[in-house]
């Protein structure tokens, strides 16, 4: 881990919703074209979005916001982040002319996977990187 990536915070989303010894939840609102900076993911995760939205995503380090989300009510990804490290830092900005909530929530049990491996999804949305 770099000195930057110390200086990344976990916290996936703004608001924390609900935190026990399993699971941690989160909400992630982003007003129209606005920006959540960047943060780091620790655990394994779940991304629910209850209702349409377009964000796209930045990698540290990378010029280009080289991710697209694209939701439908109800887009649901899984990121196995694994237990080698955690995710690279990345940040998220809102495409719509409208506020989007999104929720994450983390799975606080040790991955059962040792390294990251790649982002699932159900049919109700798009994500590239």
């Amino acid at each position: 881990m770099t000195d930057t990536d110390r200086d990344i915070p976990p916290t996936p989303g703004d608001t924390l919703l609900f935190e026990n010894d399993r699971v941690r939840v989160w909400s992630m609102t982003l007003e129209p074209h606005g920006m959540f900076d960047f943060h780091q993911h620790h655990h394994d995760h779940v991304v629910v979005w209850p209702e349409s939205g377009i964000a796209q995503g930045q990698d540290l380090g990378d010029e280009d916001w080289g991710i697209s989300q694209v939701a439908e009510p109800g887009f649901v990804l899984y990121k196995t982040v694994g237990r080698t490290q955690p995710l690279k830092p990345h940040r998220i900005r809102n495409l719509e002319d409208r506020t989007v909530t999104h929720f994450i929530i983390e799975l606080l049990d040790e991955s059962p996977s040792e390294h990251e491996l790649p982002w699932e999804h159900n049919d109700r949305g798009s994500f590239t990187k």
